[in-house]
């Protein structure tokens, strides 16, 4: 089956990515809107407005509408993905357009229908299908779904941590996590502060976490700007390896215990597919340095890193768009 108009999106809670069917991936920016205090017009959306985060305009505020990988603000997220598809340019026909878009497997009924009530807003005659991340994540990770053959997928997002055994398009085993790349963020931002009297910025945390991750050996350090705590004004510090590892620590560890709960409870008939085809490690948080290896000394299973982990829930769901297979998770609604 091909779907002659199609949507695929990864509504993430730091980014979002949309796929058009026949076109490929046609936006890939922060999960961010810009809104004028007065008049709550739409100043910008994606990247522009996700530049102004922090920086504290006076006219403008910034608001990213997701959290913990669901919608928090549904007039924002509405807001949100309508700048994103216009600019996606969805060419209008006849047919009817069909939406796939992700959720974390953890979602509740209520977060799924605020889902889908937002896309409604696409466009009229638009058939919106929840996919959960996990299956889009093992779509994309390249395991053929429409065979049946297990696959084990650590997705680590912004706002969630999924761990899923999947078979056949389902989902057999599941653990979500309310904490992801931000989570780790916001430890190393309250590290920092409460070792070195620096107050950092997400980008700045951002930066520490990918370069330095796990792997601190005690004497590695890297450069970071940000503001004295005290004296309120711009300083340029230090910052130690060892610190942004005790910082992420007990975050790895509750990813890592999660891993592990799953692997307790795995069908003796899907156990094979796992250790072969290997824990497959998808989103943000699978480029914290480290990571991989910490999963694979707990469990004693091989542990690899996707192709592009950012993109692999994205890709995924384009490949359900493209070629269906009836392989669509969750509700249906139509516009």
């Amino acid at each position: 089956m091909r779907f002659r108009s199609g949507v695929a999106i990864d509504l993430g809670t730091v980014n979002t990515l949309v796929s058009v069917a026949g076109r490929g991936l046609v936006i890939d920016e922060p999960s961010a809107i810009a809104l004028d205090r007065v008049t709550r017009r739409v100043a910008a959306v994606g990247q522009a407005a996700d530049a102004l985060a922090g920086k504290e305009p006076q006219d403008i505020e910034v608001l990213h509408p997701l959290r913990d990988g669901v919608i928090a603000d549904l007039d924002a997220a509405s807001a949100m993905l309508q700048g994103f598809v216009r600019r996606a340019r969805l060419r209008r026909g006849l047919l009817r357009t069909t939406a796939i878009v992700c959720v974390p497997g953890g979602a509740t009924w209520v977060e799924r229908r605020s889902l889908a009530a937002a896309l409604s807003v696409i466009r009229p005659r638009c058939t919106v299908r929840l996919v959960d991340e996990p299956v889009a994540a093992a779509a994309g990770a390249g395991f053929d779904l429409a065979r049946g053959a297990g696959a084990f997928i650590v997705d680590v997002g912004g706002g969630t941590t999924e761990s899923a055994v999947v078979a056949g398009g389902q989902i057999v085993r599941a653990r979500s996590l309310r904490m992801g790349g931000n989570a780790m963020d916001d430890a190393i931002v309250t590290a920092v502060k409460a070792e070195m009297g620096l107050i950092l910025g997400r980008n700045a945390a951002r930066s520490l976490k990918t370069t330095l991750g796990l792997a601190g050996d005690g004497t590695e350090r890297m450069e970071t700007v940000g503001v004295d705590a005290a004296r309120r004004t711009p300083r340029v510090e230090q910052v130690p390896a060892w610190l942004v590892a005790q910082a992420l620590e007990h975050i790895v560890i509750a990813i890592v215990d999660c891993v592990e709960e799953m692997l307790s409870d795995i069908p003796p008939n899907l156990a094979e597919d796992v250790v072969r085809g290997k824990i497959r490690l998808a989103g943000g948080g699978a480029l914290l340095p480290g990571l991989a290896d910490r999963i694979e000394a707990a469990t004693g299973i091989a542990v690899v890193v996707v192709d592009d982990p950012l993109r692999c829930v994205a890709r995924g769901a384009a490949e359900i768009l493209e070629h269906g297979d009836g392989l669509q998770q969750g509700p249906v609604t139509q516009g």
